[in-house]
């Protein structure tokens, strides 16, 4: 038995009046999606347990059967991880966003959060920033790496594991004070390290060529998501099976790597609607035919689009999985002469009109090629809704697709 698993990481979404009342899903032209739907098991899910941030580190370690409320541990610590970085037991990791602040105002406190990633930051151009604040700052207890685009890792030691900060892309167009982390609370030393920052980063020559160009500069850091040395179980061990994981993204690729499962890196894997949809499509193929028995292909597209508030892109980032990764990879599976099973959800929502993650259950579709199922016509938020099956625990997905219980 094979296994495949998508992720359109936030597909779900709510109705757009842009388009006639309907969401990204019902929108966006999937056929192989909405084939197999109409005979796999279908219904809705809840990844992110009540209490916990909808954050992608959550959800994604609940689909892959590690219960987030044992072993998340935020997700800066699976992204240095997916770094090749060593966490000592007295290192936090701390997400380190490269942002965009309006900069009319001479008070770092007044300014406004307008891009929690800079227009997308190419990594070349963050680097020079990243080697920018290590040189500016020179903190003996701390340093900036450089991850991929607008995303990095901070490792300081000693520091909170546990601190409140405020995720950037739940303030887009707020004004930031409020947010920022607060004396009285120990966060003096992370406002200081946002303000240097920004003082660093705001006339560096990267940022004057970007505004040049008429890009956002990254002119500030912003730090979010602290957390120790993370530890999971080993997927193998769990499942008797051979695991790959596909992502652009370090969070998922951490996940992978401390579960012990392959992790496979794509040329042209961005994190955007420009990834390469194809080479993520033959590098899940190339795995089962070098022994893989499941392999779990996450796409960031979609809720990138939903942060930024890019409708068209959304719907297009959905119909590019659809066929462009998925269609490709069943038909392979199809001419495998083994049986399979295929899972599609998103993680979590990624609303266009809140452009930020909800809790929300999300719809999924469980298709056996060895016992096809009623399923429902499309495969979107409303027809789930209306299906019977109703999964309040994300961290059981698997079970019900392996153990078929």
């Amino acid at each position: 038995m094979k296994y495949l698993v998508v992720i359109p990481d936030g597909m779900a979404d709510r109705s757009i009046d842009s388009l006639g009342k309907k969401t990204p899903m019902q929108a966006a032209n999937k056929p192989c999606m909405d084939t197999l739907c109409r005979q796999s098991l279908c219904g809705t899910v809840l990844n992110v347990p009540e209490g916990m941030v909808p954050e992608s580190d959550t959800a994604n370690l609940a689909i892959l059967s590690y219960n987030p409320k044992v072993y998340s541990k935020g997700r800066s610590p699976l992204e240095a991880m997916s770094m090749g970085l060593t966490m000592a037991d007295d290192d936090t990791a701390i997400r380190c966003n490269l942002v965009t602040l309006s900069d009319d105002e001479p008070c770092y406190e007044d300014k406004t959060m307008i891009d929690h990633s800079a227009d997308e930051i190419s990594t070349a151009e963050a680097d020079q920033l990243v080697a920018a604040l290590n040189e500016g700052m020179a903190g003996k207890d701390w340093h900036l790496y450089t991850g991929v685009s607008y995303r990095h890792c901070l490792l300081w030691k000693n520091a909170s594991q546990s601190y409140p900060f405020m995720r950037p892309h739940d303030i887009l167009g707020r004004q930031i004070r409020e947010y920022l982390p607060k004396e009285e609370n120990g966060g003096e030393a992370f406002l200081q390290f946002q303000k240097k920052g920004y003082e660093i980063l705001k006339d560096h020559p990267v940022n004057q060529a970007r505004k040049a160009k008429g890009l956002r500069p990254a002119n500030s850091p912003w730090l979010w998501s602290p957390g120790g040395k993370p530890a999971l179980p080993s997927f193998t061990e769990k499942w008797g099976l051979r695991g790959a994981i596909i992502s652009a993204v370090d969070l998922i690729k951490g996940i992978g790597i401390c579960a012990g499962m392959q992790v496979i890196e794509v040329e042209g894997a961005t994190g955007n609607y420009h990834t390469n949809y194809d080479g993520k499509a033959q590098a899940a193929i190339s795995a089962y035919q070098d022994g893989a028995d499941f392999v779990y292909i996450h796409v960031e597209a979609p809720d990138e689009c939903g942060h930024r508030g890019e409708v068209e892109n959304k719907v297009y980032s959905i119909e590019k999985i659809d066929q462009r990764i998925l269609r490709p990879v069943y038909e392979y599976l199809l001419t495998s002469g083994e049986p399979f099973k295929i899972l599609v959800l998103p993680d979590h929502p990624t609303p266009i009109a809140l452009r930020t993650h909800t809790s929300d259950y999300v719809p999924f579709f469980l298709f056996d090629s060895a016992s096809v199922k009623a399923g429902t016509t499309v495969f979107c938020e409303e027809s789930a809704r209306r299906c019977s099956t109703v999964i309040h625990d994300g961290s059981t997905l698997l079970d019900l697709m392996i153990k078929g219980v």
